[in-house]
């Protein structure tokens, strides 16, 4: 999907689940590609004459103006979009008596096959959300013989799953025990926890493994190798080992560290490609190379002379779709980043939400 397309999907997203019904009044309409807009307008004006018996009059005025504005508005199209219709109306005003009725219409960039017609609390975005979740994930170990933690990696976000510990005695010795009956409780906990790690992983990653495009591995050399050439990780999940890493840490820190270490194997992941790139571009800044960030962007524009572009969904709307469209009409590669993630953050806060990579340098 388009960047400009995904980041203005995100917005109506967070715009419509912020939204609340005092009652069940809210409308959500998705009509699927090549269905037919005239039976979806025959359902809804059948739910109007139903809604004319709901007891409470503000209810009953709330729903019935909801759907009547809704096939208003279907009417305005001849046909079903290519990729499909999602309608959403209805009274959002937090001022109970004032009434707020806003409608809200998306062509999907992508095909909806959902058909829904909703009346609720709350907008159903379901279908919505689908289309811009990154459609890959990547199972993440970070592990030793005391400490794991299990997450995946999806699109520009991580998600600590599981976080193991293991009471391991380490080199430790209780008094009166022999070298070799320590040695052997020692393997015996290592086993332990290690076959802890695996049923973990398989308790994270086998129900979605079809999602799973990859598992990288990590820790110190010869606790991982064990953990990997033993019988501790399910088969399903053994096939989709991409990488294997040594690491420091074994906590969050560790999951961020690993991530790092396999941003060559994790290209196609926006966090990385958005990591890479603004380090890319904070490394040439720090050498008075060709870049450019806030006002300088213009004139970077101006002159044809972007590579790369990197624009916070901070921005206005406005602002990014300008800057995106003209961006791209020179050739550049142009990337959005979520505020939220800590690049997102420092081009927002330290390089006023834009910054750029130049084929060369400018005055």
């Amino acid at each position: 999907m388009d960047p400009k397309d995904a980041h203005h999907l995100r917005k109506l997203i967070r715009e419509l689940k912020n939204c609340r019904g005092r009652h069940t009044e809210l409308v959500s309409v998705y009509v699927p590609a090549g269905y037919d807009l005239n039976n979806v307008m025959s359902q809804i004006l059948q739910e109007q004459g139903t809604a004319t018996n709901i007891k409470s009059t503000n209810t009953r005025k709330n729903v019935t103006t909801a759907l009547e504005k809704t096939v208003q508005h279907l009417r305005l199209f001849k046909q079903t979009p290519k990729n499909g219709l999602a309608v959403f109306c209805g009274n959002v005003s937090e001022r109970e008596g004032v009434p707020d009725f806003k409608i809200w219409s998306i062509e999907p960039p992508e095909p909806i096959t959902n058909r829904i017609y909703r009346c609720d609390q709350i907008f159903i975005t379901e279908p919505l959300e689908q289309l811009v979740a990154p459609k890959d994930a990547y199972g993440l170990i970070a592990m030793d013989n005391k400490e794991a933690t299990i997450a995946t990696l999806k699109g520009d976000n991580y998600i600590i799953h599981k976080r193991l510990t293991s009471g391991y005695s380490g080199k430790q010795r209780a008094g009166g025990q022999s070298a070799m009956r320590f040695a052997r409780i020692v393997e015996e906990q290592s086993h332990e926890f290690k076959k802890r790690i695996g049923d973990a992983a398989t308790e994270v990653f086998l129900p979605a493994i079809k999602d799973i495009r990859g598992l990288i591995v990590g820790g110190p050399a010869a606790t991982k190798e064990e953990f990997l050439e033993g019988d501790y990780l399910h088969h399903e999940i053994k096939k989709k080992i991409l990488a294997v890493k040594d690491i420091t840490y074994t906590d969050e820190s560790g999951i961020r560290e690993l991530i790092d270490a396999s941003s060559d194997d994790l290209k196609e992941v926006e966090l990385i490609r958005h990591r890479v790139g603004m380090q890319r571009f904070l490394k040439i800044l720090v050498k008075d190379g060709p870049v450019a960030y806030g006002a300088d962007v213009e004139t970077a524009l101006a002159a044809n002379a972007i590579d790369t572009l990197f624009i916070s969904e901070a921005l206005p709307d406005e602002q990014i779709d300008d800057l995106y469209e003209r961006a791209k009409a020179t050739g550049a590669t142009v990337e959005i980043l979520d505020e939220t993630s800590e690049e997102g953050s420092q081009l927002h806060k330290s390089f006023q939400g834009k910054a750029a990579i130049l084929r060369y340098k400018i005055n």
